[in-house]
């Protein structure tokens, strides 16, 4: 029973994790897409334009994205909070955590290709 509230201690600080980096995640998109806007402003260049919608539809995927997972942590999460303690411990507990768990690295590596992309953007424009 012990390992079991321990394993699930674990399972938890993951998730919160992951929550804390997502939400991070979700106001940076907020801030480059306010740094695509200054840069409509002022930007006459259509291929500049161009780059810059592209960049603007990725953040709005990338949001979506984002809200998707957060919402996954929120269900995992409640499925923490009302374990089945008499469940094998790897059982449905694990089951849904590898998921997540296997998800969220391909996220972060997608998020980070996005923003030095954007990164690198931001150098040519400006």
């Amino acid at each position: 029973m012990q390992t079991k509230l321990m394993y699930l201690s674990d399972l938890q600080f993951n998730i919160d994790t992951w929550r804390r980096e997502l939400r991070f995640h979700f106001n940076e998109m907020d801030t480059f897409q306010e740094k695509l806007e200054e840069i409509a402003q002022r930007e006459q260049d259509p291929m500049v334009l161009v780059k810059l919608e592209i960049f603007q539809n990725r953040i709005m995927i990338e949001k979506d994205a984002i809200s998707k997972l957060r919402h996954r942590c929120r269900n995992k999460m409640a499925n923490l909070n009302n374990p089945e303690l008499n469940e094998n411990i790897d059982g449905r507990l694990q089951n849904e955590q590898n998921t997540l768990k296997e998800d969220m690295p391909t996220y972060i590596k997608l998020h980070y290709e996005l923003k030095e992309e954007m990164m690198d953007y931001f150098l040519e424009v400006l």
